[in-house]
């Protein structure tokens, strides 16, 4: 008997019941064998709506709840196990690429890891960029600098935070004051954008969705369903709109560029007046 192919709603519920049961088993095949395909092919279509593989989802789930014992204090192997790994090998690798550190020092909170971070008022209200030796890991604009520093305490609640140099701190902060400054020339008086080294966390996928947005030109715009297309996956519409909600560096990563496929604004983490604010200075609004 010939089985229709997955609707879209079909695989955001599989999705949804493997997100919500990591530990579980879910063999590609027999996946593939509830809609009457061939593994490659179901894989496909999955990966085309959801913007990741079953296995990959399962995993992305697992890290979830790795976090998520990590935070609550649990020992790193005792973590990972009640996450469902079932072996500490495989994980080390997956959580150095999702979490930007080693598992230790998430559990501590970035504990050891060096993060300067500067304030300034901007035509967009109150900016606070933060970086590491890799870069920018955090760009928000805000109505108040001390709920925004809270915030990055909360990313990064045990790490050295060193306020800038010209903000105080001292000379290993200087960078940070450069390129902090240049993004706030760029808002209140135009020129290019600041092209800036980015440190940035997150998933394979989100890494993808933001690494492409970099690329983006000032003055276009694009929809959700074109920015799924544009990296490979057609499909994933949700999941590159989640891709830009979950985006913590404002403006270096222009998410203010993708639109709703009728042309509104759609939505945006920082508030919908700064993005049109940042799509007239670009020439798009």
């Amino acid at each position: 008997m010939n089985i229709d192919p997955p609707d879209e709603s079909a695989l955001v519920e599989l999705a949804r019941q493997i997100a919500a049961q990591p530990d579980a088993e879910w063999p590609l095949a027999a996946l593939a064998a509830r809609f009457g395909l061939s593994a490659p092919a179901f894989q496909r279509r999955f990966v085309a709506c959801i913007g990741v593989s079953p296995m990959r989802l399962q995993e992305a789930a697992r890290m979830g709840r790795l976090k998520q014992a990590l935070r609550a204090g649990a020992r790193v192997t005792d973590a990972i196990l009640e996450a469902g790994f079932g072996s500490t090998s495989r994980v080390y690798g997956e959580a150095q690429r999702d979490l930007g550190m080693t598992l230790s020092a998430y559990r501590r909170g970035a504990a050891g890891e060096h993060i300067a971070w500067a304030t300034r008022h901007t035509e967009l209200g109150w900016l606070l960029m933060a970086a590491t030796e890799r870069g920018v890991c955090f760009a928000q604009f805000g109505d108040d600098p001390d709920a925004l520093l809270a915030l990055l305490r909360q990313e990064f609640p045990h790490a050295a935070l060193e306020r800038s140099a010209a903000d105080a701190g001292g000379a290993a902060a200087r960078a940070l004051d450069a390129w902090i400054e240049a993004l706030q020339a760029w808002l209140q008086d135009g020129g290019p954008r600041p092209e800036l080294p980015l440190d940035l966390r997150g998933t394979a996928f989100q890494v993808r969705v933001w690494r492409f947005l970099q690329g983006l030109g000032e003055g276009r715009t694009l929809s959700y369903s074109a920015l799924a297309a544009a990296i490979g996956q057609p499909r994933a519409v949700r999941a590159a709109a989640s891709a830009c909600a979950a985006n913590r560096i404002a403006v270096l990563v222009p998410c203010h560029r993708v639109l709703r496929g009728d042309g509104g604004l759609g939505g945006y983490r920082w508030g919908l007046e700064r993005k049109r604010a940042l799509l007239a200075r670009e020439g798009a609004g």
